[in-house]
């Protein structure tokens, strides 16, 4: 039989994932001949056999790996070999790095029916992994992926973990953080002070503090996460104290679907997104019938976790992830054998917050945990594994990121077309990297606020690892138009350094060219971008824009009307400020006294003499000035609450008609939504105000886009911003367009807020 032989280069998720095995596989089963190897660009194959078992081969890569996903795939035609061996999986080639890194990703039902048969050698293992399941980006410092690039290098294995290492029918086989009892990582119980403690299990020691009132600190995929009893109130406020964290809700984490549908809400796709490999932090709506004390009346409708995440309407939930958090229910259900009890509801509920005090970074290190979190944690649970790169938890809400980090990155955001390689560096809050090659995008984890001297340093460390674990030296580097934000700083740095462009790209052109690169969008579209502030092309402080953008350019057609901020940057974090703005401008300064009392003496001199009185088009500030004249929120204990608050009570109040009258729209593009704040200051009851206010900026909004639809014709909008994280705003505004025929893009691939302005600055400068 006359034999060919093929080149196959495959491209994507690829490495760490089981594929050159399941590859190997394959080509056995088919008598096949030839090799697969890594190399630094993903997976490259040389296979050889007839025709027809080699087209067999080609159409059995559909099937492929749970984490494993191909981008691209090329065959080419080879001379054939006169005499070859077996196929055989080849040693890796780095000569180049261009491969995709495999995020972290949850533990599997492999590994977790292993993890709870008393009989198996794994046994309550909590770093047991499999080439389908556990830690990936976290753990490498260099591609190709293999064990000697990554921190289970001072792993050996033991014999038992290195025959499934070798043996490629074994669902260990190249999995690089194999490792069992014998010769891998161990948990170690550590006192408040960090002094090692000798505990029997430091999972039955770890359990009883927690159900004792203790705060520890346990060090996870991507670093440490404070947890505490979240049905004991008590311990929930001493955190909330401890961390100097006065309202900003927490995290809950439960056992399975089961343990929180008494608690929480969802649609089949938000289960399904709660049970995924990736196991974000998904909001859901909360029940108002959560679970009652036995004997309490059922008309008692009672907030019954009253401090995770007070005034909310949506509590954030998640799933175990890791084997120890596993272990931590399985100890808390008495140790049943196997994993039928996942079935069935767990009484236990975890806080589980970022470890990351006073706004600083998450915490990774072991040494550093203790020196960070001293007076916060009661005790340690640490292990001798390290975690090479900070990756807080991912949070989503009605499919929309709020923060993009474990389980997605640094997966790549294919982009519309191919270009120079651009190094991006964010804005001020919540700041992202953004790293490109050619048509791909490379989004680093979720950093922070870059408002202290830690979360600084660690962005440079997140832009050295990047470049470093990419082997990318870009061409362009890429920043927020603000000059003093310090991810701006930098970018002019480097650039200066590396004598590279440095393109400054404006705020909210770059909200919309992050929507227009995951959607692949060439050709003119209508940016929306509602956010709470960033500098404008003209100096001033925007926040609501209507814009055309194509590309690297944008011109801005209409915006918000100005509100007076009476103390600047204060007035952000003051509602109250906005109200009295609000009523000033609607010439009502006589009721400042009666509303606000004597602190209002002040605003008033200011408003009306303009001093410190920036004007802003910010649609956060528009949702203050409403939380304020309702009477909801005069001052925030954290971004956005006012907001949030707004739209939890809008939400309770259910669907309503905007006014008849509720805005203004000028010919020169501004809207206006005064006649809107007005009524609100009428006296309005403020669940009944909160939902009209949501139903009547919707309502503008609409009317707004299709004023700049009629003279720009242009039927495509794009959104973009913080505010588009308000699903009730989001989803009214896109049911009024979509009835009219618009076709809307959101943010699904990025955060809409500041998380996404990294890629939305690489988009622009590729093509400046």
């Amino acid at each position: 039989m006359l034999h060919q032989r093929r080149a196959i280069r495959i491209r994507g998720q690829v490495q760490g994932v089981g594929f050159r095995p399941f590859i190997y596989r394959l080509a056995i089963q088919r008598g096949l001949s030839g090799w697969v190897r890594n190399d630094g660009a993903g997976v490259d194959i040389e296979i050889q056999g007839d025709a027809a078992t080699l087209d067999d081969f080609l159409d059995a890569l559909r099937d492929l790996p749970p984490l494993a996903r191909i981008d691209s795939l090329q065959a080419s035609e080879l001379p054939a070999l006169a005499l070859e061996p077996a196929f055989t999986i080849a040693a890796s080639s780095s000569d180049s790095v261009s491969a995709d890194i495999t995020p972290d990703t949850a533990i599997c039902r492999h590994c977790l029916a292993e993890l709870f048969d008393p009989q198996d050698r794994r046994y309550r293992y909590p770093f047991i992994s499999c080439t389908d399941c556990g830690p990936r980006y976290t753990i490498t410092a260099a591609l190709p992926y293999d064990r000697p690039n990554t921190s289970m290098a001072g792993f050996p294995l033991c014999p038992g973990c290195a025959q499934e290492y070798r043996d490629p029918g074994d669902r260990r086989f190249h999995a690089q953080p194999n490792a069992c009892p014998v010769c891998g990582p161990r948990l170690t119980l550590r006192d408040a002070q960090g002094v090692a403690l000798a505990a029997a299990d430091v999972v039955t020691a770890a359990l009883e503090g927690l159900q004792t009132g203790a705060i520890l600190a346990i060090k996870g995929l991507g670093g440490f996460h404070l947890v505490c009893d979240a049905q004991n109130p008590a311990a929930v406020e001493r955190l909330r104290q401890c961390k100097q964290r006065d309202a900003k809700p927490f995290a809950v984490m439960a056992a399975n679907v089961a343990s929180l549908t008494p608690w929480v809400e969802g649609d089949p796709e938000e289960w399904r997104l709660l049970e995924s490999p990736q196991r974000p932090i998904v909001l859901l709506r909360r029940r108002l019938d959560s679970p009652r004390p036995p004997g309490e009346r059922p008309g008692v409708r009672e907030d019954r976790l009253p401090g995770i995440a007070p005034g909310l309407a949506h509590l954030g939930v998640l799933l175990p992830y890791t084997p120890l958090h596993y272990l931590l229910f399985h100890e808390a259900a008495g140790r049943p054998d196997g994993t039928a009890w996942l079935e069935q509801p767990q009484p236990l509920l975890l806080v589980m917050t970022s470890a990351n005090p006073g706004g600083e970074p998450l915490v990774i290190d072991d040494d550093e945990a203790v020196r960070r979190l001293t007076g916060i944690a009661d005790g340690f649970v640490t292990h001798d594994r390290a975690i090479l790169a900070r990756c807080d938890d991912s949070v989503i809400a009605g499919g929309t990121f709020i923060r993009r980090a474990r389980g997605y990155t640094p997966q790549s955001i294919q982009l519309p077309s191919a270009g120079p390689s651009v190094l991006a560096l964010g804005g001020y809050l919540k700041n992202t990297i953004c790293l490109t090659r050619d048509d791909r995008a490379y989004l680093a984890p979720h950093i922070g606020t870059l408002d202290n001297a830690q979360t600084c340093l660690a962005l440079e460390e997140a832009v050295h690892h990047l470049q470093q674990i990419l082997r990318i030296a870009p061409e362009r580097i890429a920043c927020d138009r603000h000059p003093d934000f310090p991810s701006s700083r930098l970018a002019a740095a480097i650039a200066n350094e590396r004598s590279l462009p440095c393109i400054a790209v404006q705020h909210h052109h770059a909200h919309i060219a992050a929507v227009m690169a995951e959607h692949g969008l060439r050709e003119p579209v209508l940016g929306l971008a509602l956010d709470g502030v960033g500098l404008g092309a003209d100096g001033g402080i925007w926040g609501g824009e209507l814009l055309r953008v194509d590309g690297a350019d944008f011109i801005r057609l209409g915006h918000l009307r100005p509100l007076p901020l009476p103390g600047g940057d204060r007035a952000a974090c003051e509602p109250w400020r906005l109200a009295a703005a609000a009523l000033h401008l609607l010439g009502r300064d006589a009721e400042l006294t009666n509303r606000f009392g004597s602190k209002s003496a002040l605003i008033r001199q200011m408003l009306e003499q303009r001093l410190n009185t920036p004007e802003t088009s910010s649609a956060g500030r528009l949702f203050d000035a409403a939380a304020g004249l309702l009477g909801v929120r005069e001052i925030c204990a954290y971004e956005g609450q006012a907001a949030m608050e707004l739209e939890a009570l809008a939400h309770r109040h259910g669907p309503t008609a905007a006014l008849v009258d509720g805005f203004r729209l000028s010919d020169a593009g501004v809207l206006d939504l005064l006649p809107t704040l007005a009524w609100l200051a009428d006296g309005v009851e403020p669940a009944a105000g909160a939902a009209v206010f949501h139903a009547t900026l919707a309502a503008g909004l609409s009317a707004w886009l299709a004023w700049a639809g009629e003279r720009s014709g242009i039927r495509q909008v794009a959104f973009g911003g913080g505010c588009f994280l308000n699903q009730l705003l989001s989803s009214q505004l896109q049911m009024r367009l979509k009835a009219t025929g618009w076709r809307v893009f959101t943010a699904r691939l990025a955060p809409p807020n500041d998380g996404g302005l990294s890629l939305g600055q690489a988009w622009a400068a590729m093509q400046d």
